[in-house]
């Protein structure tokens, strides 16, 4: 038996009784430095203060309250648990879908109810050994670099050939973080035609997909579910590639079978419901994004879309036949919840104020419903930030429905001006309006921006920089020509920018400054910004 004396547990667990039991077979280990926590809440704020070799946590702890799932989340993303620290999921329930729910979130171990000392020490041991064996590549994780996780697994490797295989995802994970894709690509294709694992074609499925094979994803997590049909993780993958192949009503029943497996996960669920929406299955729609806003209340992931999308989702499905009074309180509930938790966020208070007014004009309270729209648009006229593009296009509709044409041009205009580059922004814009002066009035500013891109790549920086300045001028809010004009900037300044290149980069930044965080330009748009304000 390994040596415990110099550990520190950490026990999770509403009931007294069990934290008692485990507490005692722990003393007889040897064990001194036990804590004990009867809620998620209370073990974060524990682990956020005392760094724990081991975490025994509970799944359930009591409707209402964080999960084992979720406190893990939580303590990953936030970093405070350590890669050599041992977290082990403890539960009395056998259900399929608390076992895969608790397994995806991948904890060292899951341990059933009732266990005895000798069987909880055979299992520590176990995972001791494979930790210790591990630790120069767990620090090295620690430490966020994956360049010395590739050298500790070298050097694990000449130490004995034999610990190979328990380097393998290690390694996919350094070289992914690493963005050496071609050499992860050979790298996974070797692990899946020697011995396939599931991780293995989750991983070179999200790579394709990423690199723009998506014929080649779709194939691999096929595949991959026909050897592997209990992984709900694949699932998810395949339902990201078929809907952004357009194939929304297959991506949805592959999605269905995924939630099906596995239920418990918040984001899933959520998607699930957007892409049942998107395919006029309200039932579902409805179905999926309540049980998002239910999960999501103890959960990082809570998510005001999956309010949004369950009153949107109530509404569609009772289109034609009003609003019967349980409806009615559920919309009230949900939208009400937005409205006071997210006080701050203009663009959420407006949407609900919107969905809501369509509620009350289709349960036939077209006094109130004017009332709200009107507050809606005065809301909009004062708004600083973004909506995503799939958010404005929303909006947009929201107001024609609503006899707000005016409002509605408004949004439009301001989409094509922000994200008037993307050519499947303009396709849906043309849905809902056929003005010329609104679909055509970006395609200089486009034209000059592509110009602009063409002429970085070869190399031509200062008459790039130009190109971009002018295509900036006519389209002063579109988010990359703001983000190419700044990075011309920068790469014309060199490596000590004058202060008035720096001046005009932040300027650029400034007019975009209300990008979403969810548009996948904004990690750009962040580091662009530091890079202007702290040179």
């Amino acid at each position: 038996m390994l040596v415990y004396s110099q550990k520190s547990f950490l026990i999770v667990d509403d009931f007294t009784d069990f934290r008692t039991s485990v507490r005692s077979m722990l003393r007889e280990m040897g064990i001194r430095d036990v804590d004990t926590a009867e809620s998620g809440e209370t073990a974060i704020r524990m682990c956020g203060q005392k760094r724990y070799d081991f975490i025994l946590h509970d799944f359930h702890l009591g409707d209402g309250k964080k999960n084992g799932q979720q406190v893990l989340e939580d303590l990953m993303i936030d970093k405070l648990i350590s890669h050599e620290a041992i977290f082990v999921m403890v539960t009395a329930e056998s259900s399929q879908a608390v076992v895969l729910s608790a397994l995806e979130h991948e904890p060292d171990a899951y341990l059933t109810k009732p266990f005895n000392r000798l069987g909880l020490t055979q299992r520590l041991d176990k995972l001791v050994q494979r930790k210790t064996l591990l630790k120069p590549i767990l620090q090295a994780l620690d430490r966020g670099r994956p360049a010395e996780v590739l050298l500790a697994c070298d050097n694990l490797c000449k130490q004995d050939p034999r610990f190979a295989p328990l380097c393998l995802r290690y390694r996919a994970d350094a070289l992914g973080a690493l963005n050496r894709h071609e050499e992860l690509e050979r790298f996974l294709k070797a692990i899946l035609a020697n011995r396939p694992t599931p991780w293995a074609y989750a991983a070179l499925g999200k790579l394709l997909f990423k690199r723009g094979q998506a014929v080649q994803a779709k194939e691999i997590y096929e595949q991959a579910i026909k050897a592997f049909s209990m992984m709900p993780g694949l699932y998810d993958g395949l339902a990201d590639v078929l809907a952004a192949a357009g194939e929304t009503r297959r991506a949805q029943s592959v999605l269905e079978e995924a939630v099906r497996l596995s239920p418990l996960a918040v984001r899933r669920q959520m998607q699930l419901g957007k892409l049942a929406l998107g395919n006029a299955d309200f039932d579902t729609s409805s179905r999926a994004y309540r049980q998002a806003v239910s999960q999501g209340q103890n959960s990082r992931f809570k998510d005001p879309e999956s309010n949004l999308g369950l009153a949107q989702a109530l509404i569609q499905k009772n289109v034609g036949n009003g609003l019967d009074a349980r409806t009615r309180v559920e919309l009230n509930q949900v939208l009400g919840d937005v409205a006071k938790e997210y006080t701050d966020d203009q663009g959420l208070q407006v949407r609900a104020r919107l969905i809501k007014a369509t509620g009350l004009a289709q349960a036939g309270d077209a006094e109130t419903a004017a009332k709200l729209t009107e507050a809606a648009v005065a809301r909009l006229e004062n708004m600083d930030q973004f909506f995503s593009a799939e958010t404005a296009l929303a909006v947009a509709a929201q107001l024609q429905q609503l006899g707000q044409e005016a409002a509605g041009t408004a949004i439009l205009k301001n989409c094509v001006e922000v994200y008037g580059d993307d050519a499947s922004v303009m396709q849906s814009i043309a849905k809902l309006t056929d003005d010329p002066t609104i679909l055509g009035a970006g395609n200089e500013a486009v034209d000059l921006n592509r110009q602009g891109v063409r002429s970085y790549q070869a190399g031509k920086v200062g008459e790039a920089l130009e190109q971009f300045r002018r295509a900036l001028a006519l389209q002063p809010k579109n988010i990359s020509i703001a983000l190419n004009t700044a990075q011309a900037l920068l790469r014309m300044a060199g490596e000590n920018p004058s202060s008035a290149a720096l001046e005009e980069c932040r300027a650029c930044l400034a007019k975009v400054a209300g990008i979403p965080n969810t548009d996948p330009r904004y990690e750009r748009y962040r580091k662009l910004r530091i890079r202007a304000v702290g040179s």
